[in-house]
């Protein structure tokens, strides 16, 4: 049984309204049918996918429309209770689970695509719709998503964007910062707020939009997404490489970026650990095996002959000059998930380890893989595994520590150490899965003093009753 988070993290309740019969009645008149207060059905709500952190909500509203949840912010404006936005709760640091007992306000049925224009690429379509089933769609019309991430089958829309999600394609297609072109947001007193626009050019005024992505649901509620969708690639080629050092990870990066140029779509490195969880845990078997690193290199393009020609020479490039020991090509569909699967399962292969400690992190991509030794070093035996993977193509690494259960004399050997390494190093202490709960305390090892009080500006200016996904992002006080 996970304790919940306020008595483990020892936080105090804000003084907002508690839930009455009235105001479940009122919920009740809005959305019959929609409104969830059953104890054993609230419970999947209020724990994080992780199992890590447990709130203790009485109340789940499942609104349809932009209206209903205009409709509920204003009447939670109005009563001083405060809400949880929820997508498919597939969050790593404790954002999308409440803390205390706040509403959960779920965009589970938000889940309409309003409309896709198979010109521009432009997509359209409600903030709870799954990344997956939006992949789907628009592979039947030859396009995708920009952005592509493990937890896919789940993961909402909305949810990504309120995060910023980077995944496997940023490398290619960049952040969603980019390719987000419009959102339509309901704020904390309920007015909706319409920049919905599907121009990929609009210099009038000020960016709104990027003051809500990245912001975990503590400004706003997003109900509606239009992003910019690229052209299905008609060549998709994967290579699978054993490496014997970092360093030889690094170098094959900078050769595969000069060689591959235009069709390198993705970067990917695990650790001989990572691998050996894999394996044991989830039963799946390596083509490539013996090394202490592992490469993912993904090419897309409109070409398989000239993209082939091209990952060719580039492999025998690699071979011949000592940095790929090992290696296997796949061009199929099939086989493609097949390797994918061994980089994109690793998160839930760590969860079979006992308890995860998971850091985020961007690094100069040099440095990425020292802090892994490192803190294998200062660790030593009283953690179980010590294991770095990640995005190296956009100087991301995942570093997972694992222990049989949790500990708060190991969480106090990685904290504040791993964040003191990070900032020594001008680095991020979230890459991309942003601060939610776990991480809020820790921002300034990422951002000036200045630039927080500036984040509490906004916060106060649009949420002034604090009732949004309170305890979250921003730090109680400095």
């Amino acid at each position: 049984e996970v304790v919940p988070t306020c008595e483990r993290y020892a936080v105090r309740r804000l003084p907002f309204a508690r839930l009455a019969d009235g105001d479940v009645a009122f919920f009740e008149r809005l959305m019959p049918g929609r409104v969830v207060t059953g104890e054993e059905e609230v419970k999947p709500f209020n724990v994080d996918w992780l199992k890590s952190v447990r709130g203790c909500s009485q109340l789940v509203l499942k609104p349809q429309t932009t209206a209903e949840v205009s409709q509920v912010l204003r009447y939670c404006h109005e009563r001083n209770l405060a809400v949880n936005p929820q997508g498919g709760n597939t969050g790593l640091v404790g954002g999308s689970v409440p803390v205390f007992d706040e509403i959960i306000l779920s965009t589970a049925l938000m889940n309409q695509i309003i409309s896709f224009d198979k010109v521009s690429g432009i997509l359209v379509c409600q903030a709870g719709c799954v990344l997956e089933r939006l992949s789907e769609y628009l592979e039947e019309q030859g396009f995708i998503m920009p952005l592509d991430l493990g937890a896919k089958g789940s993961c909402h829309i909305g949810g990504n964007v309120a995060t910023n999600a980077g995944g496997l394609r940023l490398l290619r297609y960049g952040s969603l910062r980019g390719t987000v072109l419009g959102l339509e947001v309901v704020l904390a007193d309920g007015s909706a707020l319409d920049c919905l626009t599907s121009l990929r050019k609009d210099n009038t005024g000020y960016d709104l939009k990027q003051l809500f992505i990245g912001s975990e649901g503590t400004l706003g509620v997003i109900t509606a997404v239009s992003i910019l969708c690229p052209q299905k690639p008609k060549a998709v080629n994967l290579a699978f490489l054993g490496c014997q050092s970092f360093a030889k990870v690094l170098e094959t990066f900078t050769t595969c970026r000069v060689m591959l140029g235009e069709i390198l779509s993705a970067y990917e490195f695990m650790d001989e650990k990572c691998m050996e969880l894999v394996e044991r845990h989830l039963k799946l078997s390596s083509p490539v095996t013996d090394s202490p690193f592992y490469v993912l290199i993904e090419t897309s393009g409109s070409n398989s002959t000239h993209d082939e020609e091209k990952l060719n020479n580039f492999l025998e490039q690699a071979m011949a000059s000592g940095l790929v020991t090992d290696g296997t090509v796949a061009t199929d569909d099939k086989k493609i998930k097949v390797l994918w699967g061994l980089r994109e399962r690793i998160t839930e292969a760590l969860t079979h380890e006992g308890y995860v400690y998971k850091y985020d992190i961007s690094l100069p991509v040099g440095k990425l893989y020292d802090l892994v030794t490192d803190m294998r070093a200062r660790l030593g035996q009283s953690a179980k595994n010590v294991v770095g993977y990640g995005h190296l193509g956009d100087g991301n690494l995942h570093l997972n520590i694992t222990a049989e259960s949790y500990s708060h004399s190991l969480l106090d050997a990685i904290e504040p150490f791993v964040y003191e390494w990070t900032a020594r190093c001008s680095g991020s202490i979230s890459a991309e899965h942003g601060l939610g709960f776990k991480k809020k305390q820790f921002i300034q090892y990422s951002k000036p003093h200045q630039a927080v009080v500036l984040m509490q500006q906004f916060k106060a200016m649009l949420d002034p009753k604090g009732i949004l996904n309170p305890y979250k992002t921003l730090p109680s006080a400095l």
